[in-house]
């Protein structure tokens, strides 16, 4: 089916609703888990074998996006050959079995399988990719600037819807988060075989070994294929290091230099996932053409205000948590909108697939390395995250002049 012609506004309102409330589901136990390993007594599972609580809570953050890794490696590039309606049944459906296990593995307090079972969830939750390239697929009956920033602000709602979920929900169990994650996917599950067309799929494709298409589909793939696109994945890995370091260690912050609870995060990550979702409207429409360049301010601003959130403590701190999200929103719509346009000959799917896969990378990396830097003084991961932005940003002028160089739209 053509998507471009079938119910293009239907379809974007589709997947824009299933991006919600998935993202609500992945979102809702994120203020849980830095009070369970940070502020709780300790117990045998904040303190497994003896390690440190932080160290813990970096391995637990870290399983999730190398699932996530893992993943959204092939499965935007899968969606290419298979279809994006018959993949995204499949990793929601396993999405949904994935944070019911996780619940029980925090109900039993069972270390070794909540990390498991993180990386499991991790593996099916790379739709993201899946959802964009959909969009593309829409362009230009639907502006791509314009659904891409739609998309991104459902994304940044479910992120302010989840959390203050999973906040204020903690007290009823620690389980209970996740719990309700596994049941967000049934609607989900429900929208889109009812109203998603499948689109995406090249003819042959569902007749060859799964294990074939992943070898031949995965996004790595595309770094050889395009001395413009690896410069891009080392500048996008830089930024995403930054971007990480404060997604995962924010929380961490409000707890050590707030004083703040599971409630009091989900409020600050509501306001910064509402200033994210309104920043939307300010991308506006029709101009791909100079999308890399807008991007770099952005990423400039989002640089400065991390490294000074590494100096501070607070409210000061508290309110520049939220402002930040301002440019990381902008960045984070505008530099697909040009990978899209620039990258199109690559497979849609692939291109948004690595996007997801280098973010992937970076969570884990900062992850692991950040819990260590975590145990001397949290703000240093801040520091971190504010240098690698910075480098990033002075990266992408290097990559906007090579752009220009090769007559490509900036």
């Amino acid at each position: 089916m053509n998507v471009a012609v079938a119910h293009p506004r239907l379809i974007l309102a589709t997947v824009c609703a299933i991006a919600l409330m998935s993202t609500a589901g992945v979102a809702m136990p994120y203020p849980i888990l830095a009070p369970i390993f940070v502020e709780r007594a300790p117990d045998g599972f904040n303190h497994f074998l003896a390690l440190p609580a932080k160290l813990l809570l970096g391995i637990a953050l870290a399983a999730n996006p190398l699932g996530v890794l893992v993943g959204s490696s092939f499965v935007g590039a899968l969606s290419d050959r298979l279809g994006r309606r018959r993949v995204l049944l499949g990793t929601l459906t396993l999405t949904f079995i994935g944070y019911g296990l996780t619940a029980v593995a925090l109900s039993s307090k069972f270390y070794v399988l909540f990390v498991l079972t993180r990386f499991l969830t991790g593996l099916t939750e790379g739709n993201v990719p899946v959802a964009r390239a959909i969009l593309a697929d829409l362009h230009p009956v639907v502006d791509r600037s314009r659904s891409f920033a739609l998309l991104n602000a459902m994304l940044y709602m479910g992120w302010l819807v989840g959390p203050m979920i999973g906040g204020f929900t903690l007290p009823l169990g620690e389980s209970v988060p996740f719990w309700l994650a596994s049941l967000a996917m049934l609607p989900c599950l429900a929208i889109l075989a009812w109203l998603l067309p499948e689109t995406g799929m090249v003819a042959g494709g569902e007749h060859r070994p799964l294990w074939q298409l992943v070898r031949e589909q995965h996004s790595f793939r595309l770094l050889g294929r395009d001395p413009l696109l690896a410069a891009l994945f080392w500048m996008q890995l830089a930024f995403a290091l930054g971007v990480n370091a404060f997604y995962d260690f924010y929380p961490v912050w409000l707890v050590e230099f707030a004083g703040f609870s599971s409630a009091g995060i989900a409020l600050v990550t509501a306001g910064l996932c509402l200033v994210m979702s309104s920043a939307a409207g300010l991308v506006g429409q029709g101009r791909a053409g100079d999308a890399l360049q807008r991007a770099r301010r952005h990423a400039a601003l989002f640089a400065g205000g991390l490294l000074l959130l590494s100096l501070t403590s607070g409210w000061p701190g508290i309110v520049l948590i939220v402002v930040i999200g301002l440019p990381l929103s902008l960045y984070n719509t505008l530099l697909p909108v040009w990978c899209s346009e620039r990258f199109d000959a690559f497979g849609q799917g692939s291109v948004m697939g690595l996007l997801s896969t280098i973010f992937c990378c970076a969570a884990v990396l900062i992850s692991l390395f950040g819990s260590v830097l975590a145990l001397f003084d949290t703000r240093l991961v801040m520091l971190l995250g504010g240098t690698t932005c910075l480098l990033a940003t002075l990266r992408l002028g290097s990559l906007l002049q090579r752009a220009r160089l090769a007559g490509d739209p900036t």
